[in-house]
C-alpha cells in the first residue's frame, strides 16, 4: 500500500524523501509500480493505474505535482483505480482530518492564503464534492511575500496606443489569450489569480469560497484586456483543454464548465491569417463545422 507522510520536517512517499520538482526516476523508484505516460500539449502525464496516482511534468524529466484520485475521471490519462493508500498529515490520516474539519478554512501558518494543508513547502489541496474527497493535489508551495508587494498598476487595464483586435466571442478570445499569454508569453503581465486577488482593492476576493465558479472580476479583466493586432500573426494553433492556465485562473477549482467557456461564434477566426489548427473541447457543434469549412484543421479533444 502506498503511504504518504506530510509533516513540518519532510514529505515522504513510501519512506523516501520527496521535494518538488522530483526526478521521474526517483518517483518511479518510490512508488515501485507499473505506470504509463500520456503526452499533452504542454506537459507529460505519468499515470499509475493501480495506485490511483497522477504525476504532471513540463519537461518529461521532473514531476512538478501529484494528484491522488479518489474518484477517477474518464480522461485517457485517468488512473483505472482510485487511490487506496494512506496519506498522513502530521501523523494524522488525511481523510479523517477532512471529515473533522471540512467546514473550516484551514490555515496552518502566517502567509498561507490558499486554505490548503501546507507543511515543509508542500501544499496538499482538496478537491471535494458534498461529503467526499474526489482528489488531493500535491505540489510545491511558494507563498507570495507580502513584504515584496505587487506593483500598484500591475493589473490596471491600459489603453493601447496601437490598433487592437476586436472580439465578438469571449470563448474564442480566452483561447487566444491562452496561446499569447501562457504558451508564447507575448502578452503581459501573465495573469495569476492569487496575485490578482491580493492586488484587487474594491473588495476581498476569497478564492477558497469563490473559486468553484467564474470569478466576476477576473472574467471582466479578460473581457477588457486589449490585444494588439500585431500579435494576430503569432497564432497558428488553438488548443482547448480544461486544465489550460486561462481556465484555471478564471475558476481555479471548477475544472472549467462548457457553458462558461464555449466558443459560440467562429467569425473572430478570420482575424488570424495563420491559424491552421484548432483542438476544441469548449465549442458549439456548428462552430466546429464552420472552422473546418474555413480550411482550418479541426478536431475535438
Amino acid at each position: 500500500m502506498t503511504t504518504i507522510h506530510l509533516s513540518s520536517t519532510e514529505f515522504l512517499i513510501n519512506s523516501i524523501s520527496i521535494t518538488f520538482p522530483v526526478s521521474v526516476t526517483k518517483l518511479i523508484s518510490s512508488l515501485d509500480n507499473d505506470f504509463r505516460t500520456f503526452k499533452a500539449k504542454n506537459n507529460t502525464v505519468f499515470t499509475w493505474d493501480d495506485l490511483g496516482i497522477l504525476g504532471y511534468s513540463e519537461n518529461g524529466e521532473f514531476i512538478d505535482s501529484l494528484t491522488l484520485e479518489f474518484e477517477p475521471d474518464a480522461y485517457d490519462f485517468s488512473p483505472k483505480q482510485k487511490f487506496s493508500g494512506a496519506f498522513y498529515f502530521n501523523d494524522e490520516e488525511i481523510t479523517s482530518y477532512y471529515k473533522d474539519h471540512k467546514s473550516e478554512r484551514v490555515e496552518l501558518f502566517e502567509g498561507d492564503d490558499c486554505g490548503a494543508l501546507v507543511q515543509h513547502n508542500i501544499s496538499a489541496w482538496f478537491d471535494v464534492n458534498d461529503t467526499n474527497i474526489s482528489a488531493i493535489e500535491i505540489s510545491n508551495y511558494e507563498p507570495y511575500q507580502r513584504s515584496t508587494g505587487i506593483a500598484e498598476d500591475k493589473y490596471t487595464i491600459k489603453q493601447l496606443a496601437e490598433e487592437q483586435i476586436t472580439f465578438t466571442d469571449l470563448g474564442f478570445k480566452l483561447s487566444i489569450i491562452e496561446e499569447l499569454m501562457y504558451v508564447k508569453e507575448l502578452l503581459q503581465p501573465k495573469f495569476d489569480i492569487y496575485e490578482f486577488a491580493k492586488w484587487y482593492k474594491d473588495r476581498k476576493i476569497d478564492i477558497d469560497e469563490e473559486g468553484y465558479e467564474p470569478i466576476a472580476e477576473v472574467v471582466q479583466y479578460f473581457k477588457d484586456l486589449p490585444i494588439p493586432k500585431k500579435l494576430a500573426s503569432e497564432i497558428t494553433e488553438i488548443y482547448q483543454d480544461g486544465g489550460n492556465d486561462i481556465y484555471m485562473n478564471l475558476a481555479p477549482f471548477s475544472g472549467g464548465s462548457e457553458s462558461d467557456w464555449d466558443i459560440e461564434l467562429s467569425t473572430d477566426a478570420k482575424q488570424f491569417p495563420n491559424l491552421k489548427k484548432v483542438t476544441l473541447c469548449y465549442a458549439k457543434e456548428h462552430v466546429y463545422n464552420e472552422f473546418a469549412a474555413m480550411g482550418i484543421n479541426t478536431e475535438w479533444l
